[in-house]
């Protein structure tokens, strides 16, 4: 293992203890510690993953291979695949690829999607050898149209649909119908990564390819730094672009470099908007992005464009100085042709030689020699004195490239290679990662670590000097006890009377959820009641009652029927209205008493007094008087529904209207036969009675009376209760003379255990901050030095050394204990 290896392990262990003492404080449980433990991680990683992420056709693949100073990735405006490459560290005799391929299916997804955008039919089977000729023919003729493939978007597309279906016929063989398939360099039989690089970045096979792994010796990706170049982020297919903002979220994503098209579009897209807000919600990439500004050169042309860029710079990347203008294409292939001759016309026949063979035998001009000679004759970069430069009309473009070079040698070049900027964006990158990247995420980690220890810091330096003034001895301890008690009293007091305050409060504000459940399911006892003795009411027992009140009669009057009713309507009324009041106040008083045992004023009680100073008894007696009182309360209620309503025969009401309708049924016949007939009439007209009675009495006056009941009897009874705890302050020191001796003993050792644990908690944080400040000064970070716990080493020489091994407690039961203050 290496040295490293050891540092980061070592490191782990000292933040996680840091965490986890944090975490034995139940004041301080609350932190987030999320941030730490992404700073943490990337400092302990084997790997640093840099991002390249953009818009199609920005320059992504370009930068990667400028930087590298070679040509592995695949680079064309356009190219319109999900690929995804990552180039990692090797040794020189290690070097290798891995290739995995699209499937058949997600081929196809692609071909549908640039059909759609060239306005081709949906593509129906790329295995049938005459659609894949009718889309070639549709894609060369816009090629022809358009004047060749960097003339506009379409001919792009149109050759990105070529490579894809070029590279799928090439292809077949590797490629599976919904699997991506995978294969070592080996298994392709390339001799040197040259070969294998050179098969993938040819654009019919780059065009199918899901992934491709490089592992190259270059120093840049020493340390554990990994390239990865991603898909557009407005890919043609909705997932490819998906891809490349699950990297950017990923974890394990440490800095990206956002490669934007401004330079040559002027503004910022959508897209590219989308991805700068989507950076910032990584924890782990936090202020590591670079912002690369590619095709530079277009500005050197066009001064309205070149403002528009400053402008946005100036604007909206004013907080970073990781801003980079530069001209992949000019830097990359400038640095390229320092290698090549005159004999191979600087490139002509070796580098682009690919890109010069024309369509029918003639020779094409490479984009690059296109943008060299554009340099040479319009960007003004060059000084006139030093560099003589003329673009003949009469030559071709390739001609003049070559008559160029060969005139003005290899200073033109540098100088191309300077002004495209690429020598300052590797330089600064370079020493980024060399340099500036491990003190930059252990400067991270320290920032997040710093609020954490300060806190830790306080609180132990708090529950110290409690612990430190604390009696020592059991007689002042006694004293000091004894002289606290008329003060502990007057608290307990002063907590009993506010908490029935606030209980009485939620029960009148209608704010107590178990008092509003009992109180609903009254009013629901008292509704279901008042049904069951309309629908149970016998006209023919009311009859006889009323016959048998006056004895020389043989008839009754329907006035003497609804009489009856209403007291036995009234009466039955009240004797539900009275159980469920007595349950309500049963159910209320309970739950008080469960509440008031719970409480820390009870317990203090009990510790005082030895009892719990006649709280329950009290609370026993108002409730008996709340219930007397709701019993009377509900009996006078429910008396004054034997009177009817005063509406009840007013004109142009219906139960007037009922009235009259039941009186005159009932007048057919003097015996019982026509009232009792009658009795559904008569059960209508006593629940147009009744109902609104018995509504007003639940739903509003009721409530306020047994509100008004329950606040003046608990208020009343608990000032009187307290400044009854405070009358027993004789008995309260008579009692706790009898226990403090003992109390005092064991809050002593308490205080004493405590105290040697918080010691060996200090001493334990001192050596976690001291490992990790060790660290920080190695990366010269001085002022980032995290707080130690000092004047406590007197104390931590008495410390009993059985509980901590290389500061960490090991003791258990102490590691997770609560100190008491």
């Amino acid at each position: 293992m290496s040295d490293l290896s050891y540092q980061a392990i070592d490191l782990k262990e000292q933040v996680e203890y840091i965490l986890n003492l944090l975490q034995q404080e139940p004041t301080l449980r609350a932190y987030d510690i999320t941030p730490v433990k992404t700073s943490l991680a990337k400092v302990i990683s084997p790997r640093f993953e840099i991002v390249f992420a953009g818009a199609f056709s920005a320059g992504k693949s370009m930068l990667i291979n400028a930087l590298l100073e070679r040509e592995l990735l695949y680079s064309a405006e356009g190219h319109a695949t999900g690929t995804e490459c990552k180039i990692e560290y090797a040794t020189a005799d290690e070097e290798r690829v891995v290739l995995t391929f699209l499937s058949e299916a997600e081929i196809r997804e692609q071909a549908v999607a640039l059909c759609q955008q060239l306005g081709f039919k949906t593509v129906a089977n790329i295995n049938q050898n005459d659609v894949i000729n009718l889309l070639n023919q549709g894609c060369q003729a816009i090629l022809q149209q358009e004047g060749g493939e960097s003339k506009s978007e379409r001919a792009k597309q149109a050759k990105a649909l070529i490579l894809l279906l070029e590279g799928y016929v090439a292809n077949r063989q590797h490629i599976h119908t919904v699997n991506n398939a995978t294969y070592s360099m080996a298994q392709f039989n390339f001799v040197n990564i040259k070969e294998a690089a050179s098969y993938a970045r040819r654009g019919s096979n780059s065009s199918v390819l899901k992934r491709i792994e490089y592992y190259c010796y270059h120093p840049l990706l020493q340390d554990g730094n990994v390239i990865i170049d991603t898909p557009g982020i407005d890919a043609p297919v909705a997932k490819d672009a998906l891809l490349t903002y699950q990297r950017i979220q990923h974890p394990e994503t440490s800095a990206v470099i956002c490669v934007l098209k401004p330079a040559s579009a002027g503004d910022m897209t959508k897209e590219e908007t989308e991805l700068l807000e989507t950076m910032r919600g990584n924890g782990g990439i936090r202020d590591r992005v670079f912002y690369i500004f590619n095709r530079i050169d277009e500005t050197w042309y066009n001064a309205q464009l070149k403002q528009r860029l400053e402008d946005l710079i100036t604007g909206q990347f004013r907080e970073t100085n990781r801003v980079y203008k530069t001209s992949g294409l000019l830097g990359f292939y400038g640095s390229q042709i320092k290698q090549t001759t005159e004999q191979d016309r600087f490139g002509l026949d070796s580098i682009f030689a690919t890109n010069v063979r024309g369509f029918n035998g003639g020779e094409e001009t490479p984009q690059f020699v296109n943008e060299f000679n554009r340099y040479c004759a319009n960007s003004g970069k060059l000084s006139a004195t030093q560099f003589r430069i003329s673009v003949n009309s009469f030559e071709t473009p390739n001609e003049n490239y070559v008559r160029i070079i060969k005139e003005q040698g290899m200073p033109l070049i540098s100088q191309l290679i300077k002004d495209s900027g690429i020598e300052e964006f590797r330089t600064a990158i370079t020493r980024y990662l060399t340099e500036e990247k491990r003190p930059q995420l252990f400067q991270n980690l320290a920032e997040d670590l710093q609020d954490i220890c300060i806190n830790l810091k306080k609180h132990y330096q708090a529950v110290y000097q409690d612990l430190d003034s604390q009696p020592r001895e059991i007689e002042t301890m006694k004293v000091q006890e004894l002289q606290r008690l008329n003060q502990q009293l007057q608290q307990v007091s002063k907590d009993w009377v506010q908490h029935i305050n606030e209980e009485v409060n939620l029960v009148i504000n209608n704010n107590c959820d178990s008092f509003e459940a009992d109180f609903r399911q009254l009013q629901s006892r008292m509704i279901r009641r008042l049904d069951e003795l309309l629908d149970t009411f016998s006209v023919a027992d009311a009859y006889r009652r009323a016959t048998l009140s006056h004895p020389r009669n043989a008839t009754a009057p329907l006035l003497a029927i609804l009489v009856e009713a209403f007291y036995y309507l009234a009466n039955q009324l009240e004797d539900i209205l009275i159980l469920s009041s007595q349950q309500l106040v049963a159910n209320l008083f309970q739950q008080l008493i469960e509440k008031i045992r719970k409480s820390d004023y009870y317990r203090q009680l009990y510790r005082l007094l030895g009892n719990d100073g006649g709280i329950e008894i009290e609370i026993k007696i108002v409730e008996k008087l709340v219930s007397q009182a709701l019993i009377s309360a509900a009996s006078v209620e429910c008396d004054r529904f034997v009177r009817e309503s005063p509406r009840f025969y007013d004109e142009g009401t219906f139960s007037i209207y009922q009235f009259r309708q039941t009186l005159q049924q009932t007048s057919q016949s003097y015996d019982c036969e026509s009232i009792v007939e009658a009795e559904p009439a008569i059960r209508q007209l006593l629940k147009l009675d009744f109902e609104p009675k018995v509504s007003n009495t639940i739903r509003k006056s009721f409530r306020q009376t047994i509100n008004q009941i329950v606040k003046n009897q608990l208020l009343e009874m608990a000032e009187k209760q307290a400044d009854e705890i405070l009358q027993q302050y004789p008995h309260a020191r008579a009692y706790l003379e009898n226990i403090l001796e003992k109390e005092a003993q064991e809050k002593i050792i308490n205080n004493q255990r405590v105290m040697s644990l918080v010691l060996q908690k200090i001493a334990a944080y001192n050596l976690a901050v001291s490992g990790i400040n060790s660290h920080l000064q190695s990366m010269h970070l001085q002022d980032k030095i995290l707080p130690l716990i000092n004047n406590y080493d007197s104390e931590l020489e008495v410390v009993d050394t059985r509980l901590v091994k290389n500061g960490f407690l090991v003791s258990d039961g102490l590691e997770n204990a609560v100190i008491e203050s």
